[in-house]
């Protein structure tokens, strides 16, 4: 059945298709009017949590650097402790070696001068009985260059020879 009676060719179209093209037409609409909304809602609502996701990993990131800044602060602090620890030890490392290093000085400035003080009483004492006994030896060797027996004198000198 034809809408308008004339022919028109495919401008003249049946009630049937008609009807079903209003159908098809009133199920886009509906589409249109009710669904799109809701999933255009759905898509903000995503959109909205993916942002709010990416706000929350630059709050998470901005919060890791700071945490990363507090921590490479703490570290140098850290290796400026230990330098500092080191270099007081290394002082005190020299302050011990340069006091035993004193330390031992005086010990061999004392056993210096104990053994001077020794030896010059041992050539003080040999001195003396070299002195005691010059006269003897020298009475034995002039009487073996003489050929006779030269009795010493049994006196002492007590000073030397001027």
């Amino acid at each position: 059945m034809d809408l308008i009676p004339y022919p028109v060719g495919p401008l003249n179209p049946k009630v049937q298709d008609l009807l079903v093209a209003l159908a098809l037409f009133a199920a886009v609409f509906l589409f249109f009017v009710r669904v799109l909304p809701r999933m255009q809602r759905v898509l903000d609502a995503r959109d909205e949590a993916i942002r709010g996701a990416a706000e929350h990993a630059e709050a998470v990131r901005a919060r890791a650097e700071e945490k990363r800044a507090e921590a490479v602060a703490v570290l140098a602090d850290a290796r400026h402790d230990a330098a500092r620890i080191r270099q007081q030890a290394f002082e005190e490392g020299a302050a011990v070696i340069a006091a035993a290093r004193a330390e031992g000085q005086d010990e061999r400035d004392a056993i210096l001068a104990e053994g001077r003080a020794r030896i010059e009483a041992e050539c003080a004492a040999a001195e003396t009985e070299l002195r005691m006994s010059v006269s003897e030896l020298a009475s034995n060797l002039a009487s073996r260059v003489v050929g006779e027996r030269i009795s010493a004198p049994m006196e002492p000198r007590s000073g030397r020879a001027q």
